[in-house]
């Protein structure tokens, strides 16, 4: 899964090239429109699993846990047509746009962001940089991404470690719309009830220790909502 989903000019911040850029507040979720999953942190399940399935998808370093969106490439069941998001917990994913955290030649953290964004403006918004340092509002934005960097490499903890274990397995689900349309998930993993209840009991109290449990059992709980999921598209597919 891509950091850069939804992302189309991505270029390091700066003050020399980006001295007189301001920034405002999005205007509509029409960028995440196209999207069917967004990485997820593991801080994030409780207030995610309320709303959508949380999954585990193949990623470069191991798994990556996911919010599940949409049952189709390129749809986002919970963008509407006036770019509104028709949920009350926005992943923490999408909200860092237009910024995304990089890594400098070092491994250092980077502040990015995507140009091609609408929310960058020359002449409207909150400016980014004063007589060559960073504003408050800049400040605010790059400890939001160092926060996300930081809970980011948890989750990848999270999903390597759960892959170790062995208890994680290819989701086998199939959804059915009301006009008899099936849609099935592919490359996407969960975690195995019965491999979990087979774990050692010191390796369980190590994920109850670390807080892994109970992010675990969130994960399972989350996927209820994937009958949410058939519903949304069946209204939407009905229009």
């Amino acid at each position: 899964m891509s950091e850069m989903i939804f992302y189309e000019r991505v270029v390091v911040l700066n003050d020399k090239t980006h001295g007189g850029l301001r920034v405002r507040p999005a205007s509509s979720f029409a960028y995440a429109a196209r999207t069917n999953s967004v990485p997820l942190l593991s801080s994030e399940f409780f207030e995610a699993a309320r709303e959508y399935p949380i999954v585990f998808a193949r990623g470069e370093a191991g798994p990556v846990a996911a919010a599940l969106l949409g049952l189709r490439e390129a749809e986002n069941l919970f963008v509407d047509r006036d770019g509104k998001w028709d949920a009350r917990y926005v992943p923490a994913f999408v909200r860092r746009y237009p910024f995304v955290p990089g890594k400098g030649p070092q491994g250092e953290l980077l502040v990015c962001i995507d140009e091609a964004s609408s929310c960058f403006d020359a002449g409207e918004g909150e400016a980014l940089f004063q007589e060559g340092k960073p504003t408050p509002q800049l400040e605010h934005a790059m400890k939001f991404l160092a926060e996300f960097h930081q809970a980011a490499a948890i989750t990848e903890t999270l999903g390597r470690r759960l892959q170790d274990l062995g208890v994680l397995r290819q989701a086998d689900s199939v959804a059915q719309l009301t006009d008899g349309t099936q849609f099935r998930l592919n490359g996407l993993n969960v975690v195995d009830e019965s491999k979990l209840r087979a774990l050692d009991r010191d390796v369980v109290q190590e994920l109850f220790a670390s807080g892994g449990l109970a992010v675990i059992y969130a994960h399972l709980m989350s996927l209820g909502n994937l009958a949410g999921l058939v519903d949304r598209l069946s209204d939407r597919s009905a229009i």
